[in-house]
């Protein structure tokens, strides 16, 4: 007969919020401890708990582990998408979270990228109908960069867009949000001839305009990185 699961998160930022909701969705048993609460809590809920999962700054991780867990038979397992662990099993979930809770429907859909030498998804997250997919450890330094670049730095540009229409044009930043959602659809829909502009154009006197427009602004090295970095790739596709 399956073990029923009982989880015990640590940690009380975001991503641990979010999947104690989620967990509370499934009807998962799941307990939560963070470092206000007290060690003797602690080692009460390690105890009642199948898995473990370590929800805290990537640094700390495999030092929380060896101090407090070492004795404990319950699966560990992290969620960072860049740590190696020889004895914390990886799982990736593939999402970006804010302070704001999902809808319900939204937890099922977020896909896991789990170690390639982790257990079966069912013993790993047992209860989670997540799809998953295995990554050799060895590739997750470079899989994670992916990630930062797509989703955090491109956070950065459109947040410099939104603040200078604001800031600088006195434009609601909400007149782009047709711009950002379109634009995500199109990499949905075919990533290939999602890109437009001066780039795809070669429109080199477009491009160094905006490049003096954006004089004195760090934004500047930014774009002249891209211009540099979209010229090479077409030298190698070419």
């Amino acid at each position: 007969m399956r073990q029923v699961p009982h989880y015990l998160i640590i940690g009380n930022g975001r991503v641990a919020r979010h999947f104690l909701h989620y967990f509370n969705l499934l009807n998962i048993q799941c307990d939560n401890w963070h470092r206000q609460e007290s060690f003797a809590l602690l080692s009460e809920k390690i105890n009642q708990a199948t898995h473990i999962l370590i929800l805290i700054s990537d640094s700390e991780i495999e030092k929380f582990a060896e101090m407090h867990l070492r004795h404990t038979d319950a699966m560990l397992i992290h969620f960072s998408g860049s740590l190696v662990s020889e004895k914390i099993f990886g799982a990736h979930p593939l999402m970006c979270f804010n302070p704001t809770l999902y809808s319900d429907d939204q937890y099922p859909k977020i896909p896991f990228i789990i170690d390639h030498d982790a257990p079966d998804f069912e013993s790993l997250l047992p209860g989670l109908p997540n799809q998953h997919v295995r990554l050799n450890k060895e590739q997750k330094a470079k899989y994670h960069a992916l990630c930062v670049m797509s989703g955090n730095f491109s956070c950065i540009l459109w947040q410099k867009l939104f603040s200078g229409l604001e800031k600088e044009f006195q434009i609601p930043a909400e007149i782009a949000h047709g711009y950002l959602m379109q634009q995500t659809n199109n990499l949905i829909q075919n990533p290939k001839t999602a890109l437009t502009g001066p780039l795809v154009r070669n429109d080199k006197n477009t491009l160094e305009k905006n490049i003096s427009a954006l004089a004195n602004d760090p934004f500047q090295t930014i774009y002249k990185s891209f211009v540099t970095c979209y010229e090479q790739l077409q030298k190698v596709s070419s």
